[in-house]
């Protein structure tokens, strides 16, 4: 992994290596951006997950592809406290139903009390559904950003996706609630146009 392995992460068009989902849910548009941009985002927030992906380029470009996922969750918790980067690794949410607690569930890493992290290690495209359960855990936590990294892929780029709580977003602008909660949709391919390359 050397040479365009480290440069322009986030550049690439949608998300390559396969398709096991057919891209479902992403339409015809790939590699355009839709939704919000990052820079309608909180800039601390962006900063942070600017960090975390430069922890996972550096976790594949030493690794690879080929392991297990809990491989690649271990050596990012890793490169992350060596950042001094604060996370909290499998950590448990609250699933509210009408004010009540119906059940719980775990995210992958909850990043300095920002945002939320889903690895990944399987070939193909991220599917519909871990974009949706991912969504979902926003939901749980009332968090506005989300980043699931697959590190199946030979490029990283490949395997990053942004998920946005598009609830939380509107909340946020004073945007009145609609049904639906999918509009905001997610993104990948778009971290490079506000990351170093």
């Amino acid at each position: 992994m050397h040479g365009d392995t480290d440069r322009g992460y986030g550049s690439g068009r949608g998300m390559g290596g396969g398709q096991r989902g057919g891209g479902r849910g992403r339409g015809g548009d790939r590699g355009e951006p839709r939704g919000v941009p990052l820079s309608e985002l909180d800039p601390a927030l962006t900063a942070v997950s600017h960090s975390v992906i430069g922890c996972a380029r550096d976790v594949h470009m030493a690794l690879g592809p080929g392991y297990d996922r809990e491989v690649y969750l271990e050596a990012l918790k890793q490169e992350m406290a060596s950042q001094n980067i604060a996370f909290k690794a499998l950590h448990p949410l609250a699933v509210n139903y009408k004010g009540q607690r119906v059940g719980s569930t775990t995210v992958d890493l909850f990043i300095a009390e920002r945002f939320l992290v889903r690895v990944l290690a399987a070939y193909g495209e991220v599917e519909s559904y871990e974009r949706t359960q991912l969504r979902a855990q926003l939901r749980a936590a009332d968090l506005e950003l989300g980043l699931i990294i697959n590190f199946a892929g030979k490029l990283l780029k490949d395997g990053l996706v942004r998920v946005l709580n598009p609830e939380k977003l509107r909340a946020m602008r004073g945007d009145a609630p609609f049904g639906g909660g999918e509009s905001e949709g997610e993104e990948s391919g778009h971290w490079a146009s506000d990351q170093p390359a």
